[in-house]
């Protein structure tokens, strides 16, 4: 969407603030031992205090509050009970609610306890190249221009961008036009002051693409190497990003 008043941005503001206290308690958990249900259950208790709805359960009848995605495991992960955290594990908490009518989307990749060099390396390249493309995110930019921040950053650390996982729109619903991505891939499109963007690149160790997991949710890279990710959704101004799920 572009926001037309300040009355759509208060809101979008609302529904903002509650997808980052839900993501900020469920960081907080993250712990060797610790479920991906219990996290899940964290994140719908703090949409549940705020009146807020989890989005992709309404949207898509996800089968969790939040997705929940572990290792080679890029997004759509299905929280469980039975799923353990085990120490050197990365873990992506991708959340999403809508409140009011209004959607807000945010995702962090997180280590549990100690984790190797390269995926510590992976955690900080993958949100410098979110912050890149946020940035890279100002009226007249090209789409292309995004992907372009994404795919310098990765390179300048040795990753891989996922190319088949992009950012999106949002606003009024969870997932609008347009189709934000992670790679120079010559859109041309123009953004607009006010447009309201989810940007949120996959870097991995070495794939380039995501395939489709067996229970028909989770999306896993396609070599089985790590991945990260990480997002905000932020309104376009010509001051810079204006992060709504800081």
């Amino acid at each position: 969407m572009t926001i037309d008043s300040q009355e759509e941005l208060d809101a979008l503001l609302r529904a903002g603030r509650v997808v980052a206290e839900a993501r900020q308690a469920m960081v907080d958990a993250v712990t060797p031992g610790t479920t991906t249900g219990e996290l899940d259950a964290i994140g719908r208790e703090v949409f549940r205090r705020h009146g807020a709805r989890s989005a992709p359960r309404l949207t898509y009848r996800f089968p969790g509050s939040t997705c929940i995605s572990v290792n080679d495991e890029a997004a759509h992960g299905v929280p469980s009970l039975r799923r353990q955290l085990r120490d050197g594990d990365l873990v992506n908490l991708d959340v999403s609610a809508e409140l009011d009518g209004f959607y807000s989307d945010t995702g962090i990749s997180v280590a549990v306890g100690d984790v190797s060099p390269v995926a510590s390396r992976l955690l900080a390249a993958t949100e410098l190249a979110q912050r890149d493309a946020m940035h890279a995110a100002q009226p007249g930019a090209r789409l292309r221009d995004l992907g372009r921040a994404v795919q310098r950053r990765a390179r300048r650390h040795g990753f891989r961008v996922i190319e088949n996982l992009n950012g999106h729109g949002i606003g009024r619903g969870l997932h609008e036009a347009p189709s934000v991505p992670s790679i120079d891939d010559g859109q041309r499109m123009v953004l607009r002051e006010g447009s309201v963007l989810a940007i949120e690149p996959f870097l991995s160790v070495s794939a380039d693409h995501v395939v489709d997991d067996a229970d028909g949710w989770t999306l896993r890279t396609a070599d089985g190497s790590l991945v990260a990710q990480f997002e905000h959704s932020m309104v376009v101004t010509r001051d810079g990003p204006l992060v709504l799920t800081a």
